[in-house]
């Protein structure tokens, strides 16, 4: 693939990365990933996944996509670059007797030959990767030629957009990295992919639910990475601030009138097709 794969050399992509994977690692994302497991299953839908077909699920987290296409009878092969996620991945798919092979493995630097799978996938995850280029290609490499790849990400505009903006007056992102929202426009993943592929993009909304936004605010600091390790980078009159913010942001978002929380989140479900 002849696709653009430089960063400016200012950029510590490495630093930057193994930050990330602490964060992924930190608390338990698979506390939150479990209440996504429909997207996974609507993803396996939109790429009219077969039985028998060679799948590969990237950045898989906990194996929402993972268990969505082995339970299509298809032949998966889940990834992620923390272990202790592919390990709750392992769990779920143990308990509903899936047949699924887990392998640790860096989305920027797939450990696997050209074309060897029918459909790759990933559910807010490759999204995350620091050099978006490079992660493009090799999800473009892996693929067959005629093969499908199938993304769920969220949108800038969306809740969880709005969420990681919020972090970042608190926490601003490493210099020169780009946005992972930039996954959730159609012109970016253009840019990614249309010269190999053709790329289709639909928005979707995912409702989060929780028994009230201070409820999601407990999960998602106590569990979910990036909120647990910005409220520890930060100190206490901050961590007030964010606090602050977010409850703010998720009021804007509920559409629940009962003290509940249902905040629908805006995400682009992307189907891009690798020419032959």
């Amino acid at each position: 693939m002849n696709v653009q794969t430089t960063i400016p050399a200012t950029i510590d992509l490495a630093t930057i990365k193994g930050r990330q994977q602490v964060a992924w690692g930190s608390g338990d994302y698979a506390v939150v990933g479990t209440t996504l497991q429909i997207v996974g299953e609507n993803l396996c839908e939109a790429v009219d996944l077969r039985s028998g077909q060679r799948v590969l699920d990237v950045a898989a987290g906990n194996g929402n996509a993972t268990l969505a296409a082995a339970r299509r009878f298809a032949d998966v092969l889940s990834t992620d670059y923390v272990g202790a996620l592919l390990e709750r991945g392992r769990e779920r798919a143990k308990a509903e007797h899936l047949p699924v092979t887990f392998q640790e493995a860096d989305a920027e630097a797939l450990p696997f030959a050209d074309a060897s799978f029918d459909t790759v996938l990933s559910t807010f995850g490759v999204m995350f990767t620091p050099n978006q280029e490079q992660a493009a290609s090799e999800l473009l490499r892996v693929c067959r030629p005629g093969g499908k790849i199938g993304l769920a990400n969220w949108t800038p505009e969306g809740f969880i957009g709005q969420l990681f903006k919020s972090i970042g007056k608190y926490v601003p992102p490493a210099p020169g990295v780009k946005s992972p929202a930039l996954w959730g426009t159609k012109a970016r993943l253009d840019a990614l992919f249309g010269p190999h592929a053709t790329v289709a993009a639909e928005s979707r909304h995912f409702a989060f639910r929780y028994k009230s936004p201070r409820h999601m605010l407990e999960i998602f600091r106590g569990y979910y990475g990036p909120v647990l390790k910005a409220f520890a980078a930060i100190d206490p009159a901050a961590q007030q601030g964010l606090e602050k913010d977010l409850l703010a942001l998720f009021d804007t978002f509920n559409t629940s009138r009962d003290g509940t929380l249902v905040a629908p989140s805006e995400y682009l479900e992307v189907i891009i097709t690798k020419k032959t």
